[in-house]
């Protein structure tokens, strides 16, 4: 198999193998302080296989669960990133760059095209992605804009308009509207013709009505659980709050979608919630919806055209360097981020 590197053919693996280095920051063990298991270092430029783009990373976005991969928990996430040290030494998945080469399968993408979208290892200058997860970044954000988009923006996507389904007219309700994907979640229903509520802390109100809620709740002072005032959908992102006191805030046939739970055990974290939406689902009036969202260049494009008609813009919170890496990561798992953090490459 040959792969292509700065526009030309070699042999897959040679990259690699070869001097051709680059910055990176590398991790060898899992942990849950990124100062004490995250460095910045010089590695082998990545190869690319047939299917694949090398990507020179100008941004890469920081999202929640980037420390959950760096700390292994809960321990579920481990079965698939590796049980006793990340098979991935390279973290991040979010990536705004230009194409730097492309493998000879790959069509529509050449050197020096700018691409967002998703890989593996984007914490460094150089990261490979599969063709298909990638899409012409909108001209009209800079990178570290575009970088905010691939995996919070399309998971509210998925969220909000393939899973709740939601309609112009609908009251819906989001919970952690002030974070990454909040904030697009709340931009999202609103292109979609909702009447949409954002709940948050008294910090972030401010936020979330300036990306368009109707309606914010702040948390700290006011339970949006009573039974009060109900919502035909209610996207419930990284909290942990129990489905009985959820469903309280559903119409009858109302939709409750769980993008993410933080604070659970070590085994299966907020995860456990998932489980019991799906076995309790079929046995109540209203749709329970667990779901992880699934990275697809025609959810890039929708997503691109939202926001070039204005519908949508990345909220950026803060922007660190490369080697700052550990303190953005940190900054996020603290909860003190109000929309997306970046680093820029």
């Amino acid at each position: 198999m040959m792969t292509a590197t700065r526009g030309r053919r070699v042999p897959a693996g040679q990259e690699a193998a070869g001097e051709a280095m680059m910055q990176a920051i590398v991790q060898g063990r899992y942990g849950t302080a990124p100062e004490d298991v995250l460095r910045l270092a010089q590695v082998a430029r990545p190869a690319i296989a047939a299917d694949e783009v090398l990507v020179r990373v100008r941004a890469a976005g920081v999202d929640r669960g980037t420390w959950h991969l760096m700390a292994g928990l809960p321990y579920l996430v481990r079965a698939g990133y590796g049980l006793r040290g990340p098979r991935i030494p390279v973290p991040g998945v979010d990536i705004a760059g230009t194409v730097e080469a492309v493998g000879r399968e790959v069509t529509g993408f050449e050197p020096g095209d700018e691409v967002f979208g998703t890989g593996r290892g984007s914490f460094a200058q150089y990261a490979v992605a599969k063709a298909g997860r990638l899409a012409p970044k909108p001209a009209s954000l800079t990178f570290e804009q575009a970088a905010c988009v691939p995996i919070s923006a399309t998971t509210a996507l998925q969220a909000v308009r393939d899973r709740a389904r939601v309609r112009a007219g609908q009251r819906v309700l989001i919970i952690g509207a002030s974070g990454g994907v909040g904030t697009f979640a709340v931009q999202i229903a609103k292109a979609l013709g909702a009447e949409v509520t954002g709940v948050c802390s008294t910090a972030k109100t401010d936020l979330v009505r300036s990306v368009g809620a109707d309606h914010v709740i702040d948390y700290t002072s006011e339970d949006f659980t009573d039974g009060r005032r109900r919502y035909d959908a209610v996207v419930d992102i990284a909290g942990n709050r129990r489905l009985a006191r959820l469903r309280r805030a559903l119409t009858p046939r109302g939709t409750l979608v769980i993008v993410g739970g933080e604070n659970g055990g070590p085994w299966l974290g907020g995860i456990g919630r998932n489980f019991q939406a799906s076995l309790l689902s079929p046995f109540v009036s209203q749709k329970l919806v667990a779901f992880i969202a699934r990275q697809r260049r025609a959810d890039l494009v929708c997503l691109s055209d939202m926001i070039d008609s204005g519908a949508v813009t990345p909220v950026i919170d803060r922007t660190f360097l490369l080697g700052q890496a550990a303190a953005a990561i940190r900054h996020v798992a603290e909860g003190r981020a109000r929309g997306k953090v970046v680093l820029s490459v």
